[in-house]
């Protein structure tokens, strides 16, 4: 379906989360994104741009993402006939990086596809799924007590998969406390890149508490030391920052740096790389799950969708909207079911409907492009 994308809008977004959120990187205190508006043919398409304000967990950050966008992506796309996303990763291939500005751009084409064709985001990916299996991430707390106590309040809210945060000196304490208050429950922990192989044996130790998987313990840029980290560990390692692309991912299947891979479609590039390293990891029964950034209600009815495919097969980091934020900037709003699954949106495009007077109250910078340059 061939459309021409008139115009775009970016806004820099500040959104206040419910409570900080530690990694082994930084805090979070407040959301900040980038949102995306594209109007082709009399249709809105929306998207989500997940860098945050500083480079932490990668080098891509709001005012990297915006730079790349204003300079670059947006001229090569805007006032271009475009047929479908095949097109619009056509137009922006001779760019290099900057995954996220691309994937947050990518998304909206993807929204203003499915309007046209009154097609929801899960039929043109080709999900499967009306429910998503859902866990929880936690940040790294005061102590192993506190930790135990959130945890616990999550899990009285139906969730039945907790991911713990972690890095050197704030792991096997709390992963131990968190086996004791809950041997049964499904536990995964994360360390965003925390460690070298020199923490090869604090890393073995955590073989004794069932772990589903350990997520991304080496570095981001790293595949070799994973491997060798991996050969000699029972539990699951799953690569996150260390995929950016279907190649990184047969790569690191190819030498068995990991069992698992976590798959964010801003990570990669936009869904379209997402849906094919789903495909890769499924046809070598590798399985898959949807991590996520934080998002807001745009970028989580994208990661729904993308988790509705079949190869999705642990639940994501895609928790209930409220899990995050007092007020999101798009309905409806999204809540766990009994079951720790969330249902996958049905409407045209993204299936939200995002609430303009909300998303200007937490907009603090917002620009205008056309094919002549800003209105």
């Amino acid at each position: 379906m061939m459309m021409t994308i008139e115009r775009v809008e970016m806004r820099h977004i500040r959104m206040p989360l419910l409570s900080p959120f530690e990694t082994s990187f930084g805090v979070e205190d407040d959301r900040e994104a980038l949102v995306l508006r594209l109007w082709a043919d009399g249709l809105e398409g929306w998207g989500e741009c997940v860098a945050g304000a500083f480079p932490g967990y990668s080098y891509e950050t709001v005012g990297t993402a915006w730079h790349a966008l204003e300079a670059f992506f947006v001229p090569a796309v805007v006032g271009q006939p475009i047929d479908g996303v095949g097109e619009y990763r056509r137009l922006l291939e001779r760019h290099k990086g900057h995954p996220q500005a691309r994937a947050g751009l990518e998304l909206a084409v993807w929204d203003l596809l499915g309007k046209a064709a009154g097609k929801s985001l899960r039929s043109l990916l080709g999900g499967e799924g009306e429910r998503v299996a859902v866990g929880v991430s936690i940040g790294i707390q005061p102590d192993a007590e506190r930790l135990v106590r959130v945890a616990e309040e999550y899990l009285d809210q139906g969730y039945r998969r907790i991911k713990v945060k972690i890095k050197p000196g704030r792991d096997l304490d709390e992963v131990r406390a968190m086996r004791r208050a809950f041997p049964r429950i499904a536990l995964q922990v994360d360390a965003n890149s925390a460690y070298t192989l020199d923490d090869s044996d604090r890393l073995r130790a955590l073989d004794d508490f069932d772990l589903l998987l350990i997520e991304q313990p080496l570095a981001e840029d790293d595949l070799i030391d994973h491997a060798r980290l991996q050969a000699e560990m029972q539990t699951a390692l799953c690569l996150d920052e260390s995929i950016l692309s279907t190649r990184h991912a047969r790569q690191a299947l190819d030498i068995g740096a990991c069992r698992v891979i976590n798959i964010k479609p801003a990570r990669v590039g936009g869904l379209a790389e997402a849906r094919a390293i789903h495909d890769l990891c499924r046809a070598r029964g590798i399985p898959v799950w949807c991590g996520g950034m934080l998002e807001t209600g745009i970028g989580r009815a994208a990661n729904l969708a993308l988790a509705s495919l079949p190869g999705f097969t642990l639940p994501g980091d895609i928790s209930a909207s409220a899990r995050y934020y007092a007020r999101d900037i798009a309905e409806p709003t999204f809540t766990l079911n009994a079951d720790s699954t969330i249902d996958v949106p049905t409407g045209p495009g993204l299936g939200v409907h995002v609430l303009v007077d909300e998303l200007d109250r937490v907009t603090v910078r917002k620009e205008e492009f056309s094919a002549g340059g800003r209105p």
